[in-house]
């Protein structure tokens, strides 16, 4: 019995003077025994604070934008060919995004306040105008592309034929000034044409005043001469009914005024006669917005992409009238 006590002193002693310390504890695992080393766990799941994950963030970003640049600068000495189209491309990504993000701002703002597309302001209509161009050429491309393998062809046929396939996003700048010229020459060709079958109706016309009158503007648009708004809108009888009304002109006419404004003509007649009133009503929509601006809120890009009375098809002017 003393000899027992001792022995409870004698450890009591010593378990006074050498303690463990927080990094000796001693836990029970399953499966395993013996002395664990480090401090207690809690039996919480430790979480990082939310300044971590930022700076994790940044860090990766800014790493992002390192190796970004060492690409580019690689492309750029290596394959310069090549990253003219990748950069154009990849602005071309964010300027479509950008116009997308508008256009659905556009539409909330028309759909809260109960708005038409012919109450919006000028820069809005045309932005959606375009915005829906360039939604029809993209849902082309995507059609075409959903055979197995058809992508690779949709690539080729996208740097073959990029003026008739990819929207002025996806244009580098010189094809932006070349395509700008071959509409421009398109428009032209198809002028002729459209003077010579108004040369025509000109003995279906009843009313000798208004023959009189179209027979002139013939013969200024013959000589390169610009017409008076005066001189116009004295045939507007004349556009408005037989002959020269939409409803009433022929297949090849109005074949030759979907070339003007740069629309298919590869069409049935039905189908021309109503893309052709439809493009009409939009011009008159966007010349009635351009007037409640005023032409001299118009910037200089405006004026040089859109014109003054005029639209645009595919990122060409075609004529209001």
């Amino acid at each position: 019995m003393a000899l027992s006590r001792a022995c409870c002193a004698r450890a009591a002693l010593w378990g006074s003077a050498v303690t463990l310390g927080p990094f000796v504890t001693r836990r029970l695992h399953p499966g395993r025994s013996g002395l664990a080393w480090g401090p207690p766990r809690s039996s919480k799941l430790h979480l990082s604070p939310k300044a971590d994950v930022k700076s994790l963030i940044s860090y990766v970003v800014t790493k992002t934008k390192v190796i970004n640049v060492k690409y580019h600068r690689f492309l750029g000495r290596h394959f310069p060919r090549f990253y003219v189209l990748y950069t154009t491309f990849m602005k071309g990504l964010q300027m479509l995004w950008a116009d997308a993000k508008k256009a659905r701002r556009i539409k909330t703002n028309m759909w809260k306040n109960n708005l038409k597309f012919h109450q919006l302001p000028y820069r809005e209509m045309e932005h959606l105008r375009q915005f829906r161009q360039d939604v029809i050429k993209c849902l082309f491309l995507g059609i075409i592309s959903i055979p197995p393998f058809a992508n690779y062809l949709v690539f080729l046929l996208m740097y073959l034929f990029p003026r008739q396939l990819l929207v002025q996003h996806f244009w580098t700048p010189k094809q932006q000034i070349d395509f700008l010229d071959v509409y421009h020459g398109l428009r032209k060709q198809s002028h002729p044409e459209i003077v010579s079958y108004l040369e025509k109706a000109i003995p279906l016309i009843s009313d000798a005043g208004l023959r009189w009158h179209l027979t002139d503007l013939c013969a200024k648009m013959q000589r390169s001469t610009h017409p008076a708004a005066p001189d116009i809108l004295a045939l507007r009888e004349c556009f408005s009914d037989h002959p020269l009304g939409l409803n009433h002109l022929q297949a090849v006419h109005m074949k030759a005024l979907s070339r003007a404004m740069l629309l298919t003509p590869y069409l049935p007649p039905p189908l021309l006669r109503h893309r052709l009133k439809t493009r009409i009503a939009v011009i008159h929509q966007l010349d009635g917005a351009l007037v409640k601006l005023g032409i001299g809120q118009l910037t200089a890009q405006e004026v040089k992409s859109t014109g003054v009375g005029l639209g645009w098809e595919n990122g060409c002017r075609f004529p209001a009238a």
